[in-house]
């Protein structure tokens, strides 16, 4: 669902989607946890401070009127030059095996996702 198919609550105020927030360790370290990074205390609490800093400034953003704006659907310009398709030869299974860290049986190794 798009932003623009959101109604505006009946008294006319913007649609809130990201209240101004500070987060707590807690949640710090589940976002840590998420993107499997080990990190100290003194790391923890300067990433509270600075993704709560970050969410401050987005949710700020919501005051802007942007109601005049047109909205555009296209980030090139109408006229953009592109190059022609054309069909390439592709990697070979060794030239794109080449520099990976692990292979087996001609297909790239990595470690599980799940545990």
């Amino acid at each position: 669902m798009g932003l623009k198919s959101l109604k505006k609550p009946p008294d006319g105020a913007p649609f809130v989607i990201i209240a101004t927030m500070t987060l707590t360790l807690k949640e710090v370290e589940h976002i840590a946890l998420l993107a499997r990074l080990e990190l100290t205390q003194e790391e923890k609490e300067r990433y509270q401070q600075q993704l709560s800093d970050i969410l401050d400034h987005v949710a700020q953003l919501q005051a802007l009127d942007t109601s005049q704006i047109k909205t555009a659907s296209v980030v090139q310009p109408p006229l953009a030059r592109l190059r022609e398709d054309e069909a390439l030869h592709g990697l070979t299974t060794e030239q794109a095996l080449k520099n990976a860290p692990s292979a087996e049986k001609d297909q790239f190794r990595v470690p599980p996702v799940l545990d």
